[in-house]
């Protein structure tokens, strides 16, 4: 089974940025302790600032892979090509986000992605992307 996790701006600051609210571990370490928690599954990450970026890769994996766990950040609030992108795919998508959004800023109460996603999952922290993948399982 092939799941890849998406990644959206900023989340590449992850351990630095904010720790108060998204923690103080890097992703890529968080990314290899999910690749040893699921040995039989081939677990690819992928990061982008750039929302051009983001739609290509999940064009890109969107027919191939089994699941796509999606952390579009600040773009699940503003982008209607990436929630057009998942809509456009057959792939399954997991939107998931750190935080509790709703516990946030008002204008992160909207997201682009989950009307066309299988499942959001949001304000667990890290964990959140372990819960997204048990989805799959």
């Amino acid at each position: 089974m092939k799941i890849i996790i998406i990644n959206g701006p900023n989340l590449n600051l992850l351990g630095k940025r904010e720790p108060e609210v998204y923690g103080n571990e890097t992703f890529e370490s968080y990314f290899e302790k999910l690749q040893i928690q699921f040995p039989t599954l081939t677990l690819d990450y992928f990061q982008s600032n750039i929302e051009g970026e983001i739609i290509s890769k999940i064009q890109e994996v969107g027919f191939t892979y089994n699941g796509i766990v999606l952390n579009a950040g600040a773009y699940t609030h503003t982008s209607i090509g990436i929630g057009d992108a998942v809509k456009a795919i057959t792939t399954p998508v997991i939107e998931v986000h750190i935080s509790n959004t709703f516990s946030r800023e008002s204008f992160r109460h909207q997201s682009y992605i989950s009307p066309n996603a299988k499942g959001v999952i949001i304000g667990f922290g890290l964990q959140s992307y372990e819960l997204a993948i048990h989805s799959f399982l």
